[in-house]
């Protein structure tokens, strides 16, 4: 006879005292439950018996995953098939108890499988109730990262700002106040304390909030858009978005960065959010260099970006495991998973994109563009016919998607070239400016063929970056011939320095390859939108730490909320017909 996974965990493991729903001792003490510390042995348990994921403890209807207590716990549970938003008799989730527990590393596994930030919980609090209960700040981060909603109220009608302002310690009350305060939460409530002194009590953290004006394309404000996108989408919208009559086009850019393309997602999802339209209908041309390629592939299979933002989180761990270069089975699996191992490029049309990579298999390198449709006349690598040891690169019909994602990708030092492949990043880490150079040849290709009429004016380009690192003093980039050991040292160090600024001029997606991309748009008459924030560190491209990367998205939603009035036009532009 089979025993269950708490009959089991009864006799054969250590106890655990059981969740709580309120993280203090009940009034009076229950009859424990317990789980296996170790996880191998609970997979063991679910080996023998699969359906034991999906069990429930019988004193608080409450999951395996309520119970588990570390970051591999969870994550075996939830690959085993456990429901990530199931609930306890209290109405609570795991993502509730782990807060709850203040534990972290259990909370993001957990996020970055899907877990609800929203949930209400016993008493209507959320996720974001209970961490603001216990100030943690990095907890805090994370949920307003993964779409926690920061002015929801509790049952006894609480926000999460009415919890923070209750907090005893006055530093941790602050910051937590602080961190709602430069996202914009409402700070109007009665009997609130204030961290401003008497003189500013009169003033709120953010400016009252008006009475929105009729829904209009023309004077549409960004809370109203962001209304619009958590209801059902409007036919207006999403006609205008199909509609085959439109005479422009928009095309979107994504830099690459590695890890960072959470940057560029969490971006993407602002748009989304505020639009109410799915990326891939807001955009005709979608062109990415390595991360960037692989989002540009995402957005072409209509994947969506809150997905994409725990798949990333996910694979991290996965493929940057032991030291550079990194084996390149892991993402490559990776690769074939999210795309379809025979996949080819032309097999989904729409939006039309283009990913880069560096054809290293002659001198000079050569850009290559791995592209979704045919190429323009122009464009179809004219060297090849001039050494016949060039071998043409594969057509799109015949290049398939999770090699074409492995060679736009191919970091040096990073990951081994895919073929005769580099990271597109070499030659056009900011791939705006070849983009629009293609979509010209491409169209001057279309009135040859005598099909002008199908021409659409370039209107809008936006172009997503992947955080600008601080910049740092360098103290020497001088290269000479030493005569003494301290000339040595010195030497050593400047050729180290000297290299690292080499490589970052020729790979910077910022600087001057914007301002060449603003100008040219300027010229011609384009919208041209650069949205790339502000990080205070320097975060390398096989970043691993969930700490590090929730700064880098937390940076990215606080750029979000003081650019309101870029993002604003941007969507009343992309709306319109």
């Amino acid at each position: 006879m089979r025993r269950s996974w708490w009959s089991w965990c009864s006799t054969a493991m250590p106890r655990w005292t059981s969740p709580t729903t309120t993280g203090r001792p009940p009034s009076t003490t229950p009859s424990r439950v317990t789980i296996p510390r170790c996880c191998r042995c609970a997979e063991m348990i679910i080996s023998m018996d699969s359906s034991q994921v999906h069990s429930k403890d019988p004193r608080y209807g409450a999951s395996p995953l309520h119970w588990a207590k570390k970051a591999e716990m969870a994550r075996m549970l939830l690959k085993r098939g456990c429901d990530v938003n199931n609930t306890s008799s209290a109405g609570n989730t795991a993502l509730h108890v782990s807060v709850m527990r203040n534990r972290f590393d259990c909370a993001m596994v957990l996020l970055t499988y899907g877990a609800n930030a929203n949930a209400r919980g016993e008493h209507g609090n959320t996720p974001l109730h209970l961490a603001m209960a216990r100030g943690n700040v990095e907890m805090i981060k994370a949920l307003i990262v993964f779409g926690a909603e920061v002015d929801t109220p509790n049952d006894c009608g609480e926000t999460p700002t009415h919890i923070a302002s209750k907090i005893s310690k006055a530093g941790t009350r602050k910051a937590a106040l602080t961190l709602l305060r430069i996202i914009g939460a409402d700070h109007h409530f009665p009997g609130a304390p204030t961290e401003l002194g008497s003189s500013a009590a009169q003033h709120s953290f953010c400016p009252e909030r008006s009475q929105p004006p009729p829904i209009s394309l023309n004077n549409l404000e960004l809370q109203d858009l962001v209304h619009i996108s958590r209801a059902r989408k409007p036919t207006f919208i999403l006609s205008s978005m199909r509609d085959e009559k439109r005479i422009h086009d928009n095309l979107l850019c994504l830099d690459g960065g590695g890890v960072k393309g959470l940057v560029i997602i969490q971006l993407l999802i602002a748009i989304e959010k505020a639009s109410g339209v799915a990326t891939k209908d807001l955009f005709d041309w979608v062109a990415g260099t390595s991360t960037g390629g692989i989002l540009a592939l995402a957005i072409l299979h209509s994947k969506s970006m809150v997905y994409m933002r725990g798949v990333y989180f996910r694979m991290k761990d996965e493929v940057f495991r032991g030291s550079r270069p990194y084996e390149s089975g892991p993402l490559e699996e990776f690769l074939k998973r999210e795309f379809g191992e025979h996949t080819k490029m032309t097999d989904i049309k729409k939006p039309k994109v283009m990913l880069t990579g560096t054809l290293s298999d002659r001198q000079p390198a050569e850009l290559h563009l791995f592209r979704n449709y045919e190429a323009p006349e122009c464009a179809r690598e004219p060297r090849c016919s001039q050494n016949i040891n060039l071998k043409p690169p594969t057509q799109p019909s015949e290049q398939l998607v999770w090699r074409a994602a492995r060679s736009s990708g191919a970091a040096p030092t990073y990951f081994r070239p895919s073929g005769r492949y580099l990271d597109g990043g070499l030659l056009a880490n900011n791939p705006t400016l070849d983009a629009m150079t293609e979509i010209h040849e491409y169209n001057q290709d279309m009135i040859r063929k005598g099909q002008g009429h199908k021409v659409k004016k370039l209107s809008i380009v936006v172009s997503l970056g992947t955080g600008k690192s601080p910049q740092v003093p360098v103290t020497c980039v001088d290269v000479f011939r030493p005569s003494n050991p301290w000339e040595l040292a010195k030497t050593v160090f400047g050729a180290k320095e000297l290299g690292k600024m080499v490589v970052d001029c020729c790979t910077d997606p910022d600087g001057r390859a914007v301002d060449r991309a603003r100008a040219w748009c300027e010229m011609v008459g384009i919208q041209y939108f650069r949205l790339n924030p502000q990080l205070g560190a320097d975060i390398m491209l096989d970043e691993v730490s969930d700490t590090v990367l929730v700064n880098a998205l937390w940076e990215t939603e606080v750029y979000i909320h003081e650019h309101q009035e870029q993002f604003q036009k941007l969507i009343q532009l992309l709306l319109s017909p």
